[in-house]
């Protein structure tokens, strides 16, 4: 159906006659003309006859055009019908780390290196596309925790906010207790059944104003499952000073604190994952996609379209018709 947003806009249709009504001559002034000869005349009336047919055609140019900015004003829209949103009642709130340790090249794809963060968004935008009928939110931290997307149906949204997300925008420490406080106010409004949080990191907590294990407690206060995934190699080879001493091998994950991850999802009935590679990575978010979702009452919307952008442009229309008949007869009676 077509509704109107502004319909009271439909009173200024008079304006036009009630200026005309106000501002016309308080009283007529005829004068006599004498003339010594009226052959003249008769050209004169064909003049006066083709002027007053164009008048006639302007003044309904104009007042057209004064209907259809009238309708613009009242912002005419088109209401479709009720659409059902497929939900599976799940909010579900994804925590990414993009730290500078990210940019750690041990994620081994077709014999090349990536960085982690690089297959981080690949793993974590498949999987978030998937999770349809689920409201998703993305957090991205680091030194800071910021809440990148809300929760929302909108999941190619959340999926581009993650791609775009730059290593180390949001500085090169690991604010883990921050993202998980920013989640818990985040979730905190929702259904107590279907808060779930799940929290990626290659690091441990070394910045913040809030506490891993304090977050933690006020998330499963507030009945928010917490899944914590560690991404990274344990294992990585680097080329050594000496090249007779072959490849020096280190330990890229020195600094994953897996026991402050595991305590975060004991403590709020998750689990925590440890991926090495990968494969492993994409397992551990097909697991997390298992999940068994609460139902919830369905939702719907109905779309909607504006449409004063067709009376105002027909508006513009008719003054353009009126501009052009102006300058066609300018010519005209400049010859004469």
């Amino acid at each position: 159906m077509i509704e109107w947003i502004w319909p009271w806009a439909f009173a200024a249709l008079p304006l036009p006659f009630l200026v005309r009504w106000f501002m016309r001559p308080s009283q007529r002034v005829q004068s006599a003309l004498t003339v010594p000869d009226l052959s003249s005349f008769h050209s004169a009336e064909v003049h006066h006859s083709n002027d007053w047919q164009r008048q006639l055609i302007k003044l309904m140019l104009l007042g057209f055009a004064w209907v259809l900015l009238v309708t613009a004003t009242a912002r005419p829209q088109w209401t479709g019908d009720a659409i059902t949103l497929p939900t599976s009642g799940r909010d579900l709130m994804l925590a990414v780390d993009i730290s500078g340790s990210m940019a750690t090249k041990d994620m081994q794809v077709s014999g090349e290196f990536l960085d982690r963060l690089t297959i981080v968004k690949a793993v974590v935008g498949q999987f978030a596309q998937a999770r349809v009928g689920d409201r998703v939110g993305l957090i991205l931290f680091g030194t800071n925790a910021y809440l990148q997307a809300p929760l929302t149906f909108d999941l190619k949204s959340v999926n581009r906010l993650l791609v775009e997300a730059p290593v180390g925008i949001a500085g090169g420490k690991t604010a883990i207790g921050d993202a998980i406080g920013l989640a818990v106010k985040r979730l905190r409004q929702r259904p107590q059944e279907d808060k779930v949080l799940i929290l990626l990191t290659d690091g441990a907590n070394n910045v913040g104003e809030v506490e891993p294990d304090k977050a933690a407690e006020l998330a499963a206060r507030d009945g928010i499952t917490i899944y914590t995934v560690g991404v990274g190699a344990d294992e990585m080879r680097l080329p050594s000073v000496f090249r007779a001493l072959g490849n020096r091998v280190t330990n890229p994950s020195a600094d994953l604190d897996e026991n402050t991850l595991e305590e975060i999802a004991a403590v709020t009935a998750g689990r925590y994952f440890r991926a090495r590679d990968p494969q492993a990575l994409v397992q551990i978010y097909d697991a997390i996609d298992e999940l068994e979702p609460v139902e919830q009452e369905a939702e719907t919307y109905r779309p909607i379209q504006a449409l004063y952008y067709w009376p105002l442009a027909l508006a513009m229309c008719c003054v353009l018709l009126m501009l052009i008949s102006d300058l066609i007869r300018t010519p005209t009676a400049g010859s004469r």
